[in-house]
């Protein structure tokens, strides 16, 4: 809206031309969430507060956790709201793609907030119902995947990082891909979500990272000399990721260790599901793979965890989500998440990469 706003006065001034340009309202997008967080931060803490919405912290998980109970959660609302009020500003709003992951975001936050209200409210300790909340996710994300899949100038064929000449036409099976792609990468970041700050970091480089791609594969001359697919219209995304990374940087000021607040379910579902759309929509969805390496290697961790007790009655690691199998071993809290911080930019170095090496 302020981009409408301003851009309308390119009539009488020709300066007001340079905010049709898709990185300055990027970088307006991320500098309009990142200062709403920091300003809106400390009186959302103090309303969770208040209203004594508090973590619910298991008593089967690592001990010195147990400090952690009644820090206030659901933190993850500045998120989703800040997001909202950065984006909905800065944005060409004729934008379909925009549209389809702001449904993401709220589709998936809304999951979560049914989820985390369950938990902290009503004292329900497992939340909704895992069958129901799998449901859900699934019909949201049949609705972005059935609207792409008829969109006349969208295509079902399926990029792979390093090959520019390997495209598979997945027809009409790319519907469950996407389902698939976005589904998963919602529940992934929401494994991740166990310590201060460690799900925030990744996805704060999984941003940055498709801030590019969506830029460049949006972009006709760029994607045309990297060999990439060109997605007219794509490049809008950038704003939104810019907003994503200043919301998740701002959040990160109140969320790093030790925790003053907890995301919760109402954005690590949503964060995620949001990834999975602007792959999708990039044609990068499998880069999200390398992306967000860690979300895949804590997801992973949890299914064999929970395979090789069910088969061998043992377990592969201490405790699953990997995470807290470090923290058993002895490793301190913030050594854990920041090592994994570092982890997550090596591989978005890498996915980065992929853009040329092809």
């Amino acid at each position: 809206m302020i981009y409408y706003l301003l851009y309308s006065l390119h009539e009488y001034h020709s300066f007001f031309n340079v905010f049709r340009y898709i990185t300055l309202r990027t970088v307006y997008a991320v500098l309009t969430a990142l200062i709403l967080c920091l300003i809106i931060g400390p009186y959302m803490i103090e309303s969770l507060k208040r209203y004594q919405i508090g973590q619910y912290v298991r008593n089967d998980g690592p001990k010195h956790h147990l400090s952690k109970a009644g820090t206030p959660t659901m933190g993850g609302l500045l998120i989703i709201m800040v997001v909202l009020i950065a984006t909905l500003s800065w944005i060409d709003l004729s934008n379909v793609y925009a549209w389809l992951v702001l449904l993401a975001l709220v589709g998936f936050g809304a999951i979560g907030f049914i989820d985390d209200y369950l938990k902290v409210v009503k004292k329900k300790s497992d939340g909704l119902a895992g069958r129901y909340k799998f449901s859900l996710q699934i019909i949201v994300a049949s609705i972005i995947a059935g609207i792409l899949y008829y969109l006349p100038v969208y295509s079902t064929q399926l990029s792979v990082p390093f090959f520019k000449n390997f495209n598979p036409d997945l027809g009409w099976f790319y519907i469950i891909f996407v389902i698939f792609i976005i589904v998963g990468a919602s529940n992934a970041v929401n494994l991740t979500d166990g310590l201060d700050g460690l799900a925030i970091g990744p996805t704060i480089v999984a941003v940055m990272v498709y801030t590019v791609i969506t830029y460049v594969s949006g972009h006709a001359k760029i994607a045309d000399y990297l060999l990439i697919p060109f997605i007219n219209g794509s490049g809008e995304l950038a704003i939104l990721c810019g907003s994503v990374f200043g919301a998740s940087l701002g959040f990160l000021w109140f969320n790093t260790y030790p925790a003053s607040v907890f995301m919760g379910d109402v954005v690590s579902l949503p964060l995620g599901a949001l990834l999975g759309a602007v792959a999708v929509i990039s044609k990068h969805e499998l880069l999200l793979v390398i992306v967000g390496g860690i979300f895949v290697v804590e997801t992973v961790s949890v299914i064999f965890q929970v395979l090789s007790y069910k088969i061998n009655r043992k377990r592969v690691f201490l405790m699953a989500p990997l995470h807290h199998h470090y923290e058993l071993k002895g490793w301190q809290e913030p050594k854990i998440i920041v090592r994994f911080w570092i982890i997550a930019i090596i591989l978005g170095l890498v996915a980065l990469s992929t853009l040329k090496l092809r």
